[in-house]
């Protein structure tokens, strides 16, 4: 299954593009031009992965990223400007974010990147659902004692 994906991206023609594009590869895209309304998007919905311009203006990448880590920790963020410092990028990373791309992206790069979060984001997720079904059958044998 393909990666559901939020574009965030102040240069509305480009979050649009970028979001055409991708949904012509075949993935589920919403897209948002700033910080706040993402924020709401991804509490409202379930994305696999952001792709997130770091220089918008009211919140920047960097205030967003976190605030998208503390609400849905195991989403894969990518990062994306043209705009932005060697500095952005590496503090972007050590808060979590996956990856961190230049504008222009060629198509190529921003599929394999994509794929790439969405796989690690779906491991993830299938270790919690092991161990949470380690606790139930756990819980089980419990009961079972008594």
């Amino acid at each position: 299954m393909k990666a559901k994906i939020l574009v965030v991206d102040d240069e509305r023609e480009f979050a649009e593009i970028l979001s055409e594009r991708l949904a012509l590869k075949g993935y589920t895209v919403d897209y948002c031009y700033g910080g706040a309304e993402a924020l709401q998007k991804i509490k409202d919905g379930n994305f696999d992965v952001i792709i997130l311009d770091l220089m918008m203006p009211q919140m920047d990448g960097i205030a967003a990223l976190k605030q998208i880590k503390a609400l849905k920790p195991i989403v894969e963020v990518i990062m994306l400007s043209g705009k932005a410092t060697r500095g952005m990028a590496i503090d972007g990373m050590q808060r979590g974010a996956f990856e961190y791309l230049t504008k222009p992206c060629d198509d190529q790069t921003m599929i394999q990147k994509i794929d790439e979060a969405h796989h690690r984001k779906w491991e993830h997720e299938e270790r919690i659902r092991r161990a949470l079904e380690d606790v139930r059958r756990a819980s089980d044998r419990e009961r079972r004692k008594d």
